[in-house]
């Protein structure tokens, strides 16, 4: 168990299409590091990058992108970080291993699930989702910022923001990122629960601040899952699950 004191912290960059007997090779650490007990590893995929061979690898040209670099890091004690070494040394036959000596100033340990009470509530609401595009703006700011802000004025409950890929609308026009046309006009849609009087509320607000979009509404069943705390301190969408009636 990892705790305040000396540690060690291993950093591996690696290519994002290495492999290890056909399975990419960061999953195979990150299964590997948790297999092993690793307290945590964190991978990170970096925007562009280069390596010994002096090739600039970066999403801006396709056949670049393939090769894209990543980070893999972890802290761990320094018996735990030499016993996973060795392994991890045969894994990464093409990449760098990084070791650092580093001290633990505080290992937050979450406490156990079963002191503390585990409360559930359920009860009728409404889902509210707004389709929009990234572009789209509002007073000089992106409309769907505004509009989390308008919501957070009139006190709803909670709004998630989602970034699509690909999509297309009533007009049919196809949005999506390429390599030719990486800040195009994604889809956005935006997910509320709350009341029903709240969300009336909200959808008109919503409908008067969109030029072109969409809004959706349907009854749905709030349930909240939550340990310690009450459960009426925070009922916001992303800590509700929203089931259709």
């Amino acid at each position: 168990m990892l705790t305040n004191g000396p540690a060690r912290r291993v950093t591996i960059f690696i290519n994002e299409d290495a492999k290890h007997h056909m399975t990419p090779l960061h999953d195979a650490i990150m299964t590997y590091l948790m297999h092993k007990g690793v307290a945590g590893a964190t991978a990170t995929r970096a925007y562009s990058g280069f390596g010994f061979g002096q090739t600039l690898h970066t999403p801006k040209i396709e056949v670049l992108a393939e090769h894209l670099p990543l980070r893999i890091e972890f802290v761990d004690t320094p018996a735990k970080v030499d016993e996973v070494l060795p392994t991890l040394y045969e894994m990464v036959t093409d990449g760098l291993i990084e070791v650092q000596d580093t001290t633990v100033v505080r290992a937050g340990q979450s406490a156990p699930a079963h002191r503390l009470p585990r409360e559930h509530t359920a009860a009728p609401a409404r889902l509210l989702r707004v389709f929009l595009g990234e572009a789209d703006q509002w007073h000089g700011e992106a409309l769907y910022d505004a509009i989390v802000k308008k919501l957070r004025m009139m006190d709803v409950a909670g709004a998630t923001v989602y970034r699509g890929i690909l999509g297309y609308g009533a007009k049919g026009h196809e949005h999506k990122r390429s390599v030719l046309h990486p800040m195009r006009d994604l889809p956005v849609m935006i997910s509320v629960i709350d009341r029903a009087e709240k969300i009336a509320e909200a959808s008109a607000e919503i409908e008067s601040m969109l030029s072109d979009g969409l809004i959706v509404t349907s009854d749905v069943e709030m349930v909240r899952v939550s340990r310690g705390g009450s459960a009426a301190e925070s009922t916001g969408a992303p800590d509700a699950v929203g089931k259709p009636s």
